[in-house]
């Protein structure tokens, strides 16, 4: 047992410790996200989790006894604008970038980062081709790929298909960029493999800022679907927006959409119209394991103490992907780029809000996926 002296010398020290990261010289790390247009909404809530988390860490003496500051800048969801933020915070000298919300805008951002020898990590942006671009052999991504998301998908389509000829019937309304056509071919491409009978009958393709999906709708309702896979990342306008259409127009078909596109302001914002839709995710803030971890109650403590909110997916994703730097960075004693990322791929990261997590050789955050449905403006998760 702890003696009184002992624990007052080690709060004395922790004191110390985080007086002498305050006095000394910032870490900066920049964070590029839309904080504009329709994904603003969401990309302001990702930058305020990792300003939870920059606070929770310099609370505990930072970062090789220096705080860490943030440079956020705002991408539009526009590769040429994203790629003009990277090379402005690259020349800021900051010691990693944490972005990502669109998959083409982390992909043009990638070889602009790698050039600066900045350490790139993607938060949020799925595409496959993020990790396998040689433009950026030291990439890391917490947020689960297309590949990935697409196995969980086939296995709730295995599901419900169905022991007879009918219901096999399979539409797509999908974005039409590295996301979401990546998304549909590796949905697709788990059917054929788990050799289930479903044929796509039609393909439906729409740019990511799109909002009206009447013309889309019609063309749903006219293909006589038995299921809906819906691949829309606009979360903040498209995704609501297609919600409400689709369920004015009363299509009988169940909607499927695809792993980590339903947050709660999708929810509150297409209001009843996203209740009985089917989708997966890999983090429940208020759901075991996730309730039990010690980070992540200290992280949505803070988030309600700073922002007055309880944290989503995304927002833990963005205060995941500093946590995990920093333990690297600190486990290595150094911020250079490639002894940083060489500790977390391929290796385990103990204590994070996810828990203790796993990154694969290619910088992959391994994740466990679970079924939810909404009912009544709430998400049900499967037991």
């Amino acid at each position: 047992m702890l003696s009184r002296r002992t624990v007052i010398g080690g709060l004395a020290a922790g004191s110390l410790l985080a007086r002498r990261a305050r006095a000394a010289a910032p870490i900066t790390i920049g964070v590029i996200i839309p904080l504009s247009g329709g994904a603003g909404r969401q990309g302001q809530d990702v930058a305020n989790a990792v300003q939870a988390m920059a606070t929770l860490i310099n609370d505990d003496g930072s970062v090789l006894g220096r705080p860490i500051e943030l440079l956020v800048r705002d991408d539009e969801s526009t590769p040429a604008i994203g790629v003009a933020k990277a090379n402005e915070l690259a020349s800021a000298g900051v010691a990693a970038v944490l972005e990502g919300w669109n998959s083409p805008v982390t992909l043009a951002m990638q070889p602009i980062l790698a050039r600066a020898n900045v350490l790139d990590i993607t938060m949020i942006s799925k595409a496959d081709a993020i990790l396998a671009s040689p433009a950026n052999p030291l990439a890391i991504r917490l947020n689960s790929a297309n590949a990935q998301d697409a196995t969980i998908i086939a296995a709730y389509l295995k599901r419900r298909q169905p022991s007879g000829g009918n219901g096999r019937r399979l539409v797509f309304v999908t974005e039409n960029d590295a996301y979401g056509n990546g998304a549909q071919h590796g949905i697709e491409a788990e059917i054929a493999r788990a050799g289930l009978d479903y044929e796509t009958v039609k393909t439906l393709k729409f740019p990511f800022p799109q909002t009206d999906f009447r013309v889309e709708v019609t063309a749903i309702r006219d293909a006589k679907p038995d299921v809906v896979v819906a691949i829309n990342a606009n979360e903040g306008a498209g995704l609501p927006a297609f919600l409400q259409q689709y369920a004015q127009a009363a299509v009988p078909a169940p909607l499927i959409c695809t792993v980590g596109t339903v947050s709660p302001s999708v929810i509150e914002t297409a209001g009843p119209a996203a209740n009985g839709l089917i989708s997966a995710d890999i983090y429940f803030p208020d759901a075991e394991p996730f309730a039990g971890y010690r980070e992540n109650q200290r992280f949505i403590a803070e988030m309600q103490k700073q922002f007055k909110t309880t944290p989503d997916k995304y927002m833990a994703l963005g205060a995941a992907a500093l946590e995990v730097w920093a333990k690297a960075a600190a486990a290595v004693g150094s911020l250079d780029r490639e002894p940083v990322a060489e500790a977390i791929r391929g290796h385990t990261i103990a204590g994070t809000v996810f828990g203790d997590v796993a990154f694969s050789a290619n910088g992959q955050m391994a994740h466990h996926y679970r079924i939810f449905t909404v009912a009544d403006g709430k998400i049900v998760v499967e037991r």
